[in-house]
C-alpha cells in the first residue's frame, strides 16, 4: 500500500513539474511574443506610478494579454523598480518585453505633448502639439505669439506636467540677432548670452531642450552644428567655383537662402549668383541692401528707397563688386550645399513670378528676356 501511495505521489510530482515547466514556457512565450495591440498608443506614466498601475492600463487598452505576466517578466529581468515617468509610444504588436524596455531602459518621453518655441524670420511663436500615435505625426493643439495677450490654458497646463517635452525650432534665414532675442524670450531656458554670434554661424534646425538648459550652451551647440555642416559641404564642393574659402561659401549660401522662393529653386538661384561672379557682374540682390540698413536686427517693414539702392555701403550689392563682407543671415544646410554645388545654367537674371515670394521666380539668360519678366511682374503690382 505504501509503495502504491509513494508511486502515485511521485507520478503526481512529475506531472506537476511537467505542468509547471509548460506553464513557464507558455508565460515566457507570452512575454516575448508579439502583443495584441492593433494600433500604436501613447502610454503616460505619471510620476510616482508603479508597475501594477501601468500593467492595468496596458491590459485595459489591449496592449498586453496578461498584466500579471507583464509584472512577473519585469521583475524577473530586474527592471520592476526602474519605471520612469514620461509618455512613451507603444507601437502596434509590441511584446511585453519591448514595452518593459520602453518604460524602464529608455526613460525618455517618445510621444505625448511637446511645446515648440519657433524663432522665425518675421515673427516668433509658441506651439503646443501632440503626437498622434496612429500616424506618428504631431498635431497642433494651440499656438500663440509670446507677449501678445495671455497664453492658452493648454499651454499653462502642459507646462506643469513633468513629461512635457520642449523644443526650439530655428527657421532658415533668421539672423543671429533674431536667434539671441528669441532665446531670451524662451522661459524654460536660463542664463545669460555672452554675445551675439557671428552672422551665419548658427545652424537653423530643431533642438530639444530640458527645463533649465543654458542659453549659451544651446548657442554653442548651434555653432558646432553649422561648422560641421559647412566643413562637410566645403570638402564636397564642385571644382572651379568663384569662391575661395568656406567663409565665402557661407556668405553666398546666406544670399541664396534669402532669395529662394521655394526649396526646389536653391540650385537655380545659386547658379545665377555663381554665373554673375564668374562674369564680373554685380550681384544686385535686395536682401543685402536690407541687411545693410537693419544690421540684421529685425525686418525692414517697408520697401527699399531709391536713395538706399544708391548708397555706398559694404552690403549694397548694387554698388559693390562681389560678395558682401559677411553673411546676411543663417543659411540652412540645403542652401549651403547649393552654394558649393550649384545647378549648371546660363541664367544671370531672375525676378519674382508673383507678389507671393513662395511662388518662386522667372529666370532668364538675356537682358531682353529678363525685362519682359520684370514687365510682367510690374503689371501684377499695378493690378494689385
Amino acid at each position: 500500500m505504501w509503495r502504491s501511495v509513494a508511486s502515485n505521489t511521485l507520478t503526481l510530482l512529475i506531472v506537476l513539474m511537467i505542468g509547471a515547466g509548460a506553464f513557464v514556457a507558455w508565460a515566457q512565450s507570452q512575454y516575448t511574443s508579439a502583443g495584441p495591440l492593433d494600433e500604436a498608443i501613447c502610454l503616460r506614466v505619471a510620476p510616482g506610478s508603479n508597475l501594477t498601475a501601468v500593467s492595468s492600463e496596458l491590459a485595459e487598452r489591449g496592449a498586453v494579454s496578461n498584466g500579471r505576466i507583464f509584472r512577473v517578466g519585469a521583475d524577473y529581468s530586474d527592471k520592476a523598480d526602474q519605471l520612469k515617468a514620461g509618455s512613451f509610444l507603444v507601437p502596434a504588436g509590441a511584446s511585453m518585453e519591448e514595452i518593459v524596455d520602453l518604460v524602464t531602459v529608455g526613460g525618455q518621453s517618445t510621444c505625448g505633448t511637446e511645446i515648440v518655441y519657433r524663432i522665425g524670420v518675421t515673427a516668433s511663436s509658441v506651439q503646443v502639439r501632440e503626437l498622434d500615435p496612429a500616424s506618428n505625426r504631431y498635431v497642433e493643439r494651440a499656438e500663440f505669439s509670446p507677449g501678445e495677450g495671455e497664453a492658452p490654458e493648454l499651454f499653462t497646463e502642459m507646462r506643469q506636467r513633468q513629461d512635457t517635452r520642449y523644443r526650439i525650432a530655428v527657421a532658415e534665414g533668421v539672423t543671429s540677432w533674431q536667434v539671441v532675442e528669441g532665446l531670451k524670450a524662451v522661459d524654460v531656458l536660463e542664463g545669460e548670452i555672452a554675445a551675439v554670434p557671428a552672422e551665419g554661424a548658427l545652424a537653423p534646425d530643431s533642438y530639444e531642450v530640458r527645463v533649465g538648459a543654458q542659453r549659451q550652451t544651446l548657442l554653442d551647440q548651434m555653432q558646432e552644428r553649422q561648422t560641421a555642416r559647412l566643413d562637410e559641404a566645403w570638402r564636397n564642393r564642385d571644382d572651379g567655383l568663384p569662391i575661395e574659402t568656406p567663409e565665402e561659401a557661407l556668405i553666398l549660401a546666406s544670399l541664396i537662402e534669402k532669395e529662394t522662393g521655394g526649396a526646389d529653386e536653391r540650385g537655380l538661384v545659386a547658379s545665377v549668383f555663381v554665373n554673375r561672379l564668374e562674369q564680373g557682374m554685380r550681384l544686385q540682390t535686395d536682401p543685402t541692401v536690407i541687411y545693410g540698413i537693419t544690421n540684421g536686427q529685425g525686418v525692414l517693414g517697408r520697401g527699399i528707397r531709391q536713395s538706399e539702392l544708391r548708397a555706398e555701403t559694404p552690403y549694397n550689392t548694387y554698388v559693390i563688386n562681389g560678395l558682401p563682407p559677411t553673411p546676411i543671415a543663417n543659411p540652412g544646410l540645403a542652401s549651403i550645399e547649393a552654394a558649393v554645388n550649384p545647378d549648371e545654367t546660363d541664367y544671370v537674371f531672375f525676378v519674382a513670378k508673383t507678389l507671393d515670394p513662395r511662388d518662386g521666380h522667372n529666370f532668364a539668360e538675356t537682358l531682353d528676356e529678363h525685362n519682359r519678366n520684370v514687365a510682367a511682374y510690374r503689371a501684377l503690382e499695378a493690378n494689385q
